[in-house]
């Protein structure tokens, strides 16, 4: 049984993402299987957590967001997440959650979107 991997996507069900024709894709991947620790899924532009699937929607012309609500990633450790994130230069905020304890990074994909990521918290 193989290993799960070590990064989760915080939702329901697969999730579809605008990015624009013009994206490099191998910026996607230096962030979601460099930094992130995702599988890159085979011959399409898309990415495997433990949990779902991310895709990206390529689309012409300029990308409208209905909503600047992040997709939220959990990894197992985000110190060492954040270490990453400073050693390739990617400007992001850290945020405080409301609970003691809890905090987020929040920074912008190659495509444009919004990525906030959190650290697993195991309940034991």
């Amino acid at each position: 049984m193989p290993e799960p991997l070590p990064v989760r996507l915080i939702a329901v069900e697969d999730v579809r993402l605008p990015a624009p024709a013009s994206v490099d894709p191998a910026a996607l991947d230096a962030f979601y299987v460099g930094l992130l620790e995702c599988h890159r899924i085979a011959n399409e532009l898309a990415y495997q957590a433990e949990n779902f699937a991310l895709r990206f929607d390529l689309r012409d012309g300029p990308i409208v967001h209905e909503s600047l609500r992040p997709l939220g990633v959990e990894v197992l450790s985000l110190a060492e997440t954040e270490k990453k994130i400073i050693a390739v230069e990617l400007e992001y905020t850290r945020q405080r959650g409301l609970t003691p304890g809890s905090e987020t990074l929040l920074l912008l994909d190659p495509a444009g979107n919004w990525v906030e990521i959190g650290e697993i918290r195991v309940i034991a």
